[in-house]
């Protein structure tokens, strides 16, 4: 059984709520269509009502109840918007800037998810990503022990094998410092989706030393401080790729690493290279790439490729299905 079989069954026996926030777009329509007949997850759409449910009947969907949402019309507006308010008052925010933002069905989905009125949040068929971390932040903060906001992406390859590739999406050049949140979170994603244990590697285009150079002494940092703070994870580096995929030449390069050529989660120094290096195995090896998917927020709320189609949606809807717990 594939990977994405496997976490569209275990999303549906979860059976989590998960809040479309742009739900007056026809992918997300198309989505929540594929999500009802996969019966992976309940589900709300935020929106203009009378223009989701046009869309709906034209996907030959059916909604009822809380399937749909006017953030405009909520009796839970106004308790939105006190909430964000509290949030947020200490960093200059009025109680009119909140309540205009409770009205905002991506704040409002936040909200939702915040307040525990549902388990999580997908969107960025429509907003940006920037956008979406922003409604993360001001709703729903950071998880405890991290620091920073982060994305990773599940790369899955033809013949099955999964990894989880990060940061590619979120921070350009993270510093040495940040490197552990983004490892411990990365590790945390990899786990729920997968259900293997992560295993990670920081990569260089030096290994255990063979350049002198400060972006290696940047990933040699990350690396002890990584092991510092969270000494229960399997990491090692700074690694070439070949010495973290390769036993033969882990055994030639790292003869004494604890990864041994079998990392499954890659730490990129920089948005550059994971960037360069997801796309590049998504368009030469074939692979599925699941993401970017947000990282480090308190409780789940993901992000989509503006690009998505709705296949997209619905397995990313599973995934935060997985990552609510």
């Amino acid at each position: 059984m594939s990977i994405l079989q496997e976490i569209r069954n275990r999303a549906a026996l979860l059976q989590r709520h998960i809040v479309l926030p742009e739900g007056e777009d026809r992918r997300t329509i198309a989505a929540a269509r594929l999500i009802r007949e996969g019966n992976i997850a309940r589900f709300t759409l935020l929106g203009n009502e009378a223009r989701i449910r046009e869309l709906a009947a034209g996907e030959g969907l059916q909604l009822s109840g809380r399937e749909v949402i006017d953030p405009t019309r909520s009796e839970w507006s106004d308790d939105f918007a006190r909430y964000l308010f509290n949030r947020r008052r200490l960093k200059g925010m009025t109680l009119e800037q909140a309540r205009e933002l409770a009205q905002d069905p991506l704040y409002f989905g936040a909200l939702m998810v915040a307040t525990d009125r549902a388990d999580g949040a997908v969107a960025g068929a429509v907003n940006t990503t920037p956008e979406v971390i922003r409604a993360g932040l001001y709703c729903l903060g950071m998880k405890e022990g991290l620091e920073v906001v982060s994305s990773s992406f599940l790369m899955i390859l033809p013949d099955g094998r999964g990894y989880t590739y990060a940061d590619c999406g979120v921070i350009p050049d993270p510093e040495a410092g940040q490197l552990p949140s983004i490892c411990r979170a990365t590790c945390d994603t990899h786990q729920a989706l997968t259900q293997t244990e992560p295993r990670a590697a920081f990569l260089s285009f030096s290994t255990y030393g063979s350049a002198d150079h400060p972006l290696v002494e940047k990933m040699q940092t990350a690396v002890r401080l990584t092991r510092e703070r969270f000494p229960e994870l399997i990491v090692d580096g700074e690694l070439q790729f070949d010495a973290a995929v390769v036993p033969a030449i882990a055994q030639s390069k790292a003869p004494q690493g604890i990864l041994q050529g079998r990392a499954n989660v890659f730490i990129f120094p920089d948005l550059n290279a994971g960037n360069i290096a997801y796309k590049i195995t998504q368009r030469l090896a074939g692979a599925e790439a699941l993401g970017p998917l947000i990282q480090g927020l308190r409780k789940p709320l993901l992000d989509l490729s503006r690009g998505a189609v709705a296949q997209d949606i619905m397995h990313v809807t599973a995934i935060a299905a997985l990552l609510a717990g």
